[in-house]
């Protein structure tokens, strides 16, 4: 039989916290129970804590930024995990919009593959900050609907989380209105960056960081956007080093390494893989600097992790065949360049250092055909050595996991 149901689970990226502690608090308010990862469980109580406890709301909130679904083209990644659990249990799936979130934005669109997919077919609201009680209402009404979702007792091990869960969010502070405005500068940064703003990210991020003076992702989101412009002394002086913020230690490190301080980038990529052993650029980056210190071995064991992480990005596999080459494992090499190419056919660089290859083990036709290629593909400088730049992974990514 169809009945009301008042519990919600709320599923969101960790940059948006705010936002969540405001509406889990408005929610708690109004009599319902709430359901917020907010300390963040262990990966390995995944199955045990956040799908049971899915199960055992009937309501599933979801917080959608312009970057939300970023990492959901991996399908370990825990938002994309979270959804997919809530589709499969046939949860009442409410979709929050925040500012400059369109499903039909190309980035947007070309991550709602597979069962994400289903996300556009639920009827989802807009939230802003200026007119955030009456937004609440209308999600009051979202949520008061007869069900005929079946809601699963929770393990005593999940209900316990549970209930910690809510303690957590029960003794953080009551959020300020000023603070979801900060949110929605944050974004319009993020969206004026990716679109090439850089001046626009910078003031946008301006106004973030004056409303919320500690906000550590926009200092360090302007920081990338200074170091876009060539401002490396303003990057520096803007990043933020938080114990959880692995891309601060990578975006420092970058900025280090475009200094030419290579000691000090070492050690902030070393800071950033160990809080985040999966981070494909950072292991990459940091693979530049080791063989721009000579350390090929260190180098290759680097760029041998992130194309295990990251198999699809041709610069991953350029750069160890790069390192290959420079150790004068040819057949590696170029195995590495082929791979490249296949991943991106205008990789003019690949097309240049696969040629410088190929001349060396005297295959001069096929070294030809392979400098044509790059000069067709407008490389700026041909057959560099194969002791020049690595190629950096310029990715510096803004969303706290």
């Amino acid at each position: 039989m169809a009945r009301v149901e008042k519990t919600v689970f709320i599923s969101y990226r960790r940059t948006n916290a705010p936002w969540v502690l405001a509406i889990s608090q408005y929610l708690t308010h109004s009599g319902y129970d709430v359901f917020v990862d907010y300390t963040g469980v262990a990966s390995g109580d995944f199955e045990t804590v956040i799908v049971e406890n899915i199960r055992a709301h009937a309501h599933f909130v979801v917080v959608l930024t312009p970057s939300a679904l970023e990492r959901c083209g991996d399908p370990n990644d825990v938002f994309r995990r979270e959804i997919e659990a809530a589709l499969d249990s046939k949860r009442n799936i409410v979709p929050l919009m925040l500012e400059g979130f369109d499903f039909d934005t190309p980035s947007i669109a070309k991550q709602l593959t597979g069962k994400l997919a289903l996300l556009r077919k639920y009827n989802a609201m807009t939230v802003s900050a200026e007119y955030f009680e009456s937004t609440m209402e209308k999600l009051r009404k979202f949520l008061s609907v007869a069900l005929e979702t079946v809601v699963r007792p929770a393990s005593a091990v999940a209900a316990q989380a549970a209930d910690e869960a809510k303690e957590a969010v029960a003794s953080a502070p009551r959020v300020a209105e000023d603070e979801l405005t900060a949110q929605q500068w944050f974004e319009r940064g993020r969206n004026a960056y990716f679109k090439g703003e850089l001046e626009e990210a910078i003031l946008n991020y301006d106004q973030a960081v004056r409303i919320k003076s500690d906000f550590a992702e926009a200092f360090n989101n302007r920081a990338v956007a200074r170091h876009g412009r060539g401002d490396l002394e303003g990057a520096l002086q803007d990043i933020r080093l938080k114990s959880d913020l692995d891309m601060a230690f990578y975006n420092r490190g970058r900025t280090r390494a475009a200094k030419s301080e290579l000691e000090g980038a070492l050690a902030d990529y070393t800071e950033a893989i160990r809080l985040n052993p999966a981070y494909a650029e950072a292991l990459s980056n940091r693979g530049m600097v080791r063989a721009a210190k000579g350390d090929l071995g260190g180098a290759l064991s680097d760029f041998d992790q992130s194309v295990r992480l990251q198999p699809k990005d041709p610069i991953n596999a350029f750069n160890r065949g790069k390192a290959l080459h420079q150790l004068g494992d040819l057949d590696g090499a170029l195995a590495d360049y082929n791979e490249a190419i296949r991943l991106k056919p205008d990789y003019a660089d690949a097309f240049c250092n696969r040629g410088i290859a190929l001349q060396t083990i005297h295959d001069l036709e096929g070294a030809i055909r392979d400098h044509d290629e790059a000069i067709r593909f407008n490389l700026a400088t041909l057959l560099t050595s194969t002791t020049g730049p690595l190629h950096a992974k310029p990715k510096a990514i803004s969303m706290a996991p």
